[in-house]
């Protein structure tokens, strides 16, 4: 994996664990991005002893938070069109709306990123927060979201 494609993965987390935060905390979106940006990246991560989280693309991270937020009223219904009939949005985890409005936000506002990267590092992320059915469901949801938004 080259340098960019991980510090654009490690934007991606970050960015997941960012909207999962402002809906928890109710955080506003600029005093996010600069905790995330003063305190979270380069930082060491937990478990190995001096193990360093890969250098995340700042900008990246702050264009896909700032970018959801704004697009949200947008984002919201695309993805609620995809769920399952009687499902709401939510009814879904925090983590998978999070990882959810982040795909859709890159696969509408990124044309410059292919759809199956998107899918694949979403679904990735999924997987490294559940071992259920998440990740299939993550997969199903931006596939079809994918098909609306790049036809």
């Amino acid at each position: 994996m080259s340098a960019s494609h991980q510090a654009r993965s490690v934007a991606r987390l970050a960015a997941v664990q960012a909207l999962y935060q402002m809906e928890v905390s109710g955080t506003g979106v600029e005093a996010v991005v600069r905790e995330f940006s003063d305190h979270r990246f380069d930082r060491a991560i937990g478990g190995e002893e001096g193990a360093d989280l890969a250098a995340a693309d700042e900008t990246f991270f702050a264009e896909l938070v700032r970018g959801v937020v704004t697009e949200q009223r947008r984002i919201d219904p695309a993805i609620a069109r995809r769920l399952a009939q009687g499902w709401r949005l939510e009814r879904l985890d925090a983590t998978v709306r999070a990882i959810l409005r982040a795909g859709a936000f890159e696969l509408a506002h990124r044309p410059d990123v292919p759809v199956e990267v998107v899918i694949n590092e979403y679904v990735d992320l999924a997987r490294s927060f559940f071992e259920g059915p998440e990740p299939g469901f993550v997969n199903a949801a931006l596939d079809g979201l994918a098909r609306d938004v790049r036809p």
